[in-house]
């Protein structure tokens, strides 16, 4: 990875005039839709939050060159048929750069990696006391606390830039974990 990608989480409620809708048409339109952005726009994916999350529908997951373009395609989906139906529950834009110290630590869609069935995105919040603990007791709590409790899902760190995050931790996964660290669990 040689420049900096950016993710866009953008995460919609249904009203329920969703319903009324004509739904083969509606998946047309966005199919289009994502065409057009071949190229420019990754979607990396779409996922069902239901029955995860009481606030929510369905989450985007959207990767692009720059934050205008990602803020352009929002705006875009936002005006199809179905976009107008869907009202914002929360969203965050992240962005990856490549690695100072290694090449080999990037996020698994920045190497190009598939994803996976199941998407969890949760704040991970590192402050300046994080960086005065010894390096040993970082290690140990990143061990305990989130490495260990997951191994079968491939994480990846992103810079956010909303709600204050310093990071958020997602984790892919192609089945359920046992235990969470209150994020929100997606089916793709």
């Amino acid at each position: 990875m040689t420049e900096a990608l950016y993710a866009l989480y953008p995460v919609f409620k249904a009203k329920a005039s969703l319903r009324d809708i004509d739904a083969d048409d509606a998946a047309q339109e966005i199919e289009n839709l994502f065409k057009e952005w071949e190229g420019r726009i990754a979607v990396r994916g779409v996922y069902s939050t239901v029955g995860f999350r009481a606030d929510s529908d369905l989450m985007l997951w959207l990767i692009g060159p720059s934050p205008e373009e990602m803020q352009e395609a929002l705006v875009q989906f936002r005006r199809t048929a179905a976009g107008r139906l869907l009202d914002p529950a929360w969203m965050f834009m992240g962005v990856v750069k490549p690695a100072e110290f290694t090449s080999d630590h990037s996020p698994a869609f920045a190497r190009g990696e598939p994803p996976k069935r199941f998407l969890n995105v949760y704040p991970f919040v590192r402050t300046s006391e994080w960086y005065l603990l010894p390096p040993g007791e970082r290690e140990a709590l990143l061990r305990a606390g989130l490495i260990t409790e997951e191994p079968r899902a491939r994480a990846k760190w992103l810079e956010v830039t909303d709600r204050g995050w310093r990071w958020a931790e997602e984790h892919l996964s192609d089945s359920l974990p046992d235990k969470t660290y209150g994020g929100a669990f997606v089916l793709r």
